[in-house]
């Protein structure tokens, strides 16, 4: 299989440093409080205004802010320091208690009442619908205090589990295989751009770069982000200059474009993240999206797309095809994807170096000196013990469902698709993940072993592929960062994390009903996540389920047959192979309304900014999407701020 050439151009961005140096220190320590008690706050209010939290913003943020006090101290931030900030930023704005959130609404949401599982969700995700603490909307109940308990074990647990098996296939794949992992360079590249700053340098590239997207980012964040939230405090309802989260269209086009999904999502990060994405990665979604409209008035019309009406919208219309016919059909893509992932992976591994393993084995022992690694039998008894942790549990709150699946799970599945998802990110820089596995294993324990509930789907189980985790290690690595430090980071945000995860958490649902109009994007999606979600989850109850009645073997069929056969011409012909992720991607039937400006930064960058710039605006693009998104959080923090203030002023009269 011919490998793609434009992911070439991503392999020798940096060079592997030498030397190695330790981050962690007080600096990390103010800065972690900082985030967590003022990022936070705003990334979870993006997420349930836009549907995206401040990302990459509160990152930037944090370390400017902190540079330029350094600066004034007559100090430096060094780039391990940077970095170790940069890595606590986001540990720290996963937020995790704001799925109680969503925990909330799905107990109470109308699509639980449709399918007829409210009373089947269990008391350790949320109470039941009938407690007070719904009437109340309050977190600080004592409904809530044993999923509170829960979910901060699970975190503990998964706060630690990414430094053993993830950390092992690093050491294999990086140091004994010496894969490139083409797309880590790009990661290392944000806190380079910053370095420049911190140090004075302030006519490097990267910091110009960043300045300029900074730029845009506040100009349309004001618009998209501020004017709505202070207008939302103001009047009744908020104004809207730009639509959010898209402009609706599927009413407009029903006739002639039957059972299709159209509108428009006017946010102007989508170009910018078409320009970051492979070309043809971008490319392959639109191919699958123009597809997706030529097939679906088909489907219509000869009855498989039974249950879309005129009138229904966006949501309505995703959820009745996927019920019709693109869940069944996405499982098959899905599984000729992985399949062919694998078979990528098997090539490359016949083609590879003819070394013995034994002389293979003995460098995974012997890392880069200086670099904090720790051993390779700690690393696979945290391992062990993490997966352990994770039956345990699961044994507990499902003492129905088979064990031999759960130890199949963490000691079989897991290892496996880790290691060939490390091995396409090392290689392609490709995450590959089976699809369904997890679904279809419950589903044979319903059908074959007696099991029939929902809990199961709302259980740690110990299903993981770090994959992702090897990309991380080898970004620590490319910004000289000790691996100690970024442990010492870990242990020192997590009890943060927990504190101000969970109290604005509270304050978020005091202030206004999530969803509601003060949160649209959660007002407009949520319903069809929960649709989607609890759709799925009937499949482990008894015959005659929701899912029974959408789950169809030959759509299944023709979706792997289909897959198969794209990826084969793709790779005949010699075409990217990044072209058949995209179209997969295009024909998965989520809500297609912002590929178009995706597919506008792809050829900016393509036809414009390369042939102007040349291979240098693989750095730029990159940098430039940070002081985007960096420009664009800052708005939604100043917004998120005075809805705040001016809510709690409110609150306070009365």
């Amino acid at each position: 299989m011919k490998e793609d050439r434009e992911l070439q151009e991503y392999r020798d961005i940096l060079p592997t440093p030498h030397r190695f140096e330790d981050g962690f220190g007080w600096k990390s320590i103010v800065g972690s409080i900082f985030i967590g008690f003022i990022m936070m706050p705003a990334s979870m209010y993006l997420n349930l205004v836009i549907g995206t939290g401040v990302g990459p913003a509160a990152r930037w943020v944090t370390v400017i802010l902190f540079a330029e006090v350094a600066k004034r101290a007559y100090t430096r931030l060094r780039q391990q320091e940077i970095f170790v900030l940069y890595y606590m930023a986001g540990a720290a704005l996963s937020s995790p208690f704001s799925g109680l959130l969503w925990n909330q609404y799905l107990v109470q949401s109308e699509a639980a009442r449709i399918l007829g599982l409210s009373h089947l969700i269990p008391s350790w995700v949320a109470p039941s619908i009938d407690s007070s603490s719904y009437i109340e909307r309050s977190f600080l109940h004592r409904d809530w205090l044993v999923p509170i308990l829960l979910l901060i074990g699970f975190e503990l647990i998964q706060a630690v589990d990414h430094f053993g098996l993830g950390y092992a296939l690093y050491r294999l794949t990086s140091d004994v295989e010496k894969l490139p992992f083409p797309l880590a360079p790009v990661g290392a590249l944000g806190t380079m751009a910053l370095t420049e700053s911190a140090n004075r340098e302030e006519t490097g590239w990267r910091w110009r770069v960043f300045s300029i997207g900074g730029m845009i980012g506040l100009i349309f964040g004001m618009i998209y982000l501020l004017v709505p939230a202070i207008t939302g405090v103001i009047f009744s309802e908020p104004v809207r200059i730009i639509p959010i989260p898209w402009i609706e269209l599927t009413h407009v086009t029903e006739d002639i474009l039957p059972a299709v999904a159209v509108g428009l999502q006017l946010d102007v990060g989508l170009i910018f993240i078409g320009m970051v994405l492979p070309f043809w990665a971008v490319m392959g979604g639109l191919i699958g999206f123009i597809i997706t409209v030529a097939v679906n008035p088909i489907l219509y019309h000869y009855g498989i797309l039974h249950h879309w009406n005129k009138g229904m919208k966006t949501v309505e219309t995703v959820f009745s095809n996927n019920f019709d016919f693109y869940m069944s059909f996405g499982i098959g893509l899905g599984l000729a994807i992985a399949v062919a992932g694998m078979a990528h992976v098997i090539l490359i591994l016949r083609k590879g170096e003819r070394i013995p393993w034994r002389d293979k084995f003995k460098k995974l022992f012997h890392p880069p000196p200086g670099r904090g690694d720790f051993s390779i039998g700690i690393a696979l008894f945290i391992y062990l013990g993490s997966t352990l942790a994770y039956i345990f549990l699961c044994s507990y709150l499902v003492p129905g469902f088979p064990l031999i699946f759960l130890v199949a799970y963490g000691f079989i599945y897991t290892p496996i698709i880790s290691y060939i998802s490390a091995r396409m990110e090392g290689v392609a820089g490709q995450f590959v993940s089976l699809p369904m596995v997890r679904e279809a294993s419950f589903i044979m324990a319903s059908r074959f072993f007696g099991y029939h509930g929902l809990e199961i789907w709302y259980a740690p189980i110990p299903i993981h592929n770090y994959g992702k985790a090897t990309v991380k290690f080898r970004e620590i690595e490319l910004t000289g960062t000790s691996f100690r430090s970024i442990i010492k980071a870990e242990i020192f945000v997590f009890p943060v994390v927990m504190i101000a995860s969970l109290l604005f958490s509270q304050y978020l649902w005091r202030l206004a009903p999530v969803p509601s109009v003060h949160y649209p994007y959660a007002q407009e999606l949520w319903h069809l996540q929960a649709l989607n979600s609890l759709l799925m989850q009937s499949s482990t109850l008894e015959e005659g389920s929701p899912f029974a009645q959408a789950f169809n073997l030959s759509y299944v069929l023709v979706g792997f047959g289909l897959g198969v056969v794209t990826y084969g011409t793709l790779a005949a012909l010699n075409l990217p192979i990044m072209l058949v992720y995209g179209i997969t991607r295009g024909l998965g039937q989520t809500t297609p309304h912002g590929i178009l400006l995706e597919v506008v930064g792809a050829i900016l960058g393509r036809y414009y900014f390369v042939k102007r710039y040349g291979l240098k605006w693989r750095q730029y693009a990159p940098v430039l999407f940070a002081g985007f998104s960096c420009g664009v959080g800052l708005m939604g923090m100043l917004g998120m701020g005075f809805t705040l203030i001016m809510k709690s002023l409110g609150r306070l009269a009365y």
